[in-house]
């Protein structure tokens, strides 16, 4: 029977939490941008595409 390669499986799951935290900072720079620069137009599209 084959042995459970760990390792790979602890690097699979590191970089699954770095990409996770990744897309984190990335929504809530996107959510600073909106907050500081909001117009009418862009809000009302924005909760569109949320839903």
């Amino acid at each position: 029977m084959a042995r459970e390669n760990y390792s790979y499986k602890k690097y699979q799951r590191e970089l699954a939490q770095k990409k996770k935290r990744e897309e984190k900072i990335q929504r809530k720079l996107e959510k600073k941008a909106l907050k500081a620069a909001p117009s009418p137009g862009q809000a009302s599209n924005d909760q569109a595409g949320l839903e």
